[in-house]
């Protein structure tokens, strides 16, 4: 099972995604003030593909989200494409 783990700066964070300790892909974001996020990229490494791992990163930048009542702009086309395909997203989307 992946494994999931968030850093953040509080100008800058990332979602980062782990199988069997390797590294496989990360979703980065920009904060917009206290209240938003941008998610500006999300990349997975190409042996890690197919996994499903990078709509992983971003739903669970919509749970946290959602626990802190913060709105997502999906700038990153990936993102985006998931935010345009659920919507279910729609409460957190900005």
């Amino acid at each position: 099972m992946a494994e999931i783990r968030q850093e953040d700066n509080g100008k800058k964070g990332r979602f980062t995604i782990y199988e069997a300790g390797e590294f496989a892909g990360e979703m980065t974001y920009t904060w917009a003030g206290e209240s938003r996020l941008i998610i500006d990229h999300t990349g997975v490494d190409e042996q890690f593909g197919g996994k499903g791992f990078g709509k992983q990163l971003v739903m669970k930048a919509v749970e946290y989200a959602r626990q802190n009542g913060i709105k997502i702009l999906p700038l990153c086309p990936f993102a985006k494409r998931i935010f345009d395909k659920e919507s279910s997203l729609s409460d957190v989307r900005f």
